[in-house]
């Protein structure tokens, strides 16, 4: 694709026409990955009353929010949300829980169920459990898990705006620790939340540089209660772009348009996948709810036939 898309250069991207820049990403998309399209749902397994104080996030207590609170959902409840999950269409299913850390006991619970789920229902297990330790991912890893998912949220250098009870050198290390226990694994962040391009080029370049394998967007859904409540939402044009330049920087990578797709981008969700996206979240998110199943439907085979042409 000529010269390495670096931090320093990026920026020349955004010069580009839109028309260009889409055309661009796109050519890149068909180049690494073909019309190969990702599916996922995910499960919000334990929710609320997360101690940590990410400014984004329903979930935290420090926020002012309504989400519903309860501790990890029983064995059966996960398993059936994962032959849900299956039933839809998704190739792979997530485990979500909320806060930075668990219990040895739900470990053992999730080891329990990932070890089910791979065995029985047939679908890729992921997993978003917060900063484990190595002895920990050791165990999910021998239980089946497949892929391991921690969002760097954002740069380096905006982090601390967004979150100050623990640092953003721990999500490397978690990354890393999930690497080196032979996972896969999906980091991305949020885009929307008053970070500049050169922050959303940065997070791309060091996602690039960690060589994850997948890549979530989420686009920031101002939620009453949290911190951002009140930010304005950012244009449908401002997120083709970061796609586009995503898609440019990290090439054969998955990247995943998830939670404010709806919201932002709205009736072009399409375009978002002529821009260089590559796999959705279907069934909906941890406390937003998605569109309905059929309407996500609609919207894959759209994407199929602006790919076929």
């Amino acid at each position: 694709m000529g010269v390495e898309i670096t931090n320093s250069n990026a920026n020349s991207l955004l010069n580009l026409p839109f028309e260009d820049l889409v055309a661009k990403a796109n050519k890149v998309r068909k180049e690494f990955l073909g019309n190969k399209l990702e599916l996922c749902s995910i499960l919000n397994a334990k929710s609320g009353m997360c101690r940590e104080d990410c400014k984004f996030c329903a979930q935290s207590a420090k926020n002012a929010t309504k989400v519903p609170t309860y501790p990890l959902k029983k064995r059966e409840e996960i398993i059936a949300a994962a032959k849900n999950a299956k039933a839809i269409g998704a190739e792979k299913f997530g485990i979500v829980t909320s806060g930075n850390r668990l219990t040895s006991k739900e470990i053992d619970t999730l080891s329990e169920v990932i070890s089910k789920i791979k065995n029985e229902i047939g679908i890729t297990v992921c997993a978003s459990l917060g900063a484990l330790k190595a002895e920990e991912f050791k165990i999910l890893t021998r239980a089946g898990l497949s892929r391991y998912h921690h969002n760097i949220e954002t740069s380096e250098r905006f982090y601390p705006n967004i979150v100050t009870t623990h640092n953003f050198q721990e999500r490397i290390n978690t990354i890393s620790a999930a690497k080196k226990a032979g996972l896969q694994v999906c980091s991305g962040g949020i885009i929307g939340m008053g970070e500049s391009f050169q922050d959303r080029i940065d997070m791309a370049c060091l996602l690039r540089d960690l060589e994850v394998d997948s890549v979530p967007l989420n686009i920031l859904v101002p939620i009453k209660g949290t911190c951002f409540g009140d930010q304005k939402t950012i244009s449908c044009v401002d997120v083709i772009k970061t796609i586009c330049i995503f898609r440019i920087i990290l090439q054969d990578k998955v990247i995943k348009i998830a939670a404010g797709r709806e919201t932002a981008l709205k009736d072009f969700q399409a375009l978002g996948f002529m821009a260089g996206a590559n796999g959705m979240l279907i069934g909906g998110y941890l406390t937003i709810k998605g569109r309905e199943i059929d309407a996500d439907y609609k919207l894959i085979e759209e994407i199929k036939k602006l790919w076929s042409e």
